[in-house]
């Protein structure tokens, strides 16, 4: 059986590197999505976060959550056959928890659930893995998405 490619909703990401935080969407369905990332060492926020010791700042692990299990969601909802002109995003709210940190190098699987998606207000449970399969945060992401189509 062939593997589905996402790849047509990492192309609609309104995201580049070095603020791309997906590296492959593994499943995106009408109930949730799941993709990995992995936090490359060389990254200059690790110079100072926290010296001689670094470690990935929390928003980040939330910008990580939100792109694949926000944003790409998001997207597939608006549907592949919708010519996205542009995309526009907001994120309303975020509570997440943070349970471990996350080194440089380290490979992350994110996995969403939807709660709900009206009104163009996308509300998503979201939780982080290490490549360990242990819980690294977890939380609830809200974010309005608007689509001007040409």
């Amino acid at each position: 059986m062939k593997k589905e490619s996402f790849d047509w909703i990492l192309n609609e990401l309104p995201y580049a590197d070095p603020f791309l935080f997906v590296d492959e969407i593994l499943r995106v369905d009408e109930e949730g999505a799941e993709g990995s990332y992995r936090f490359k060492s060389d990254s200059d926020f690790y110079r100072g976060h926290f010296k001689n010791n670094p470690v990935t700042p929390g928003v980040l692990l939330t910008e990580c959550c939100a792109q694949i299990g926000l944003v790409s969601l998001g997207i597939f909802l608006f549907g592949k056959e919708t010519k996205l002109k542009t995309l526009s995003i907001g994120m309303s709210s975020s509570q997440m928890d943070y349970l471990l940190p996350v080194f440089p190098g380290e490979r992350v699987r994110v996995v969403s659930e939807l709660v709900y998606f009206r009104f163009q207000k996308l509300k998503c449970q979201v939780k982080m893995y290490n490549e360990n399969d242990k819980l690294v945060c977890k939380g609830i992401l809200a974010g309005m998405i608007g689509v001007a189509n040409e």
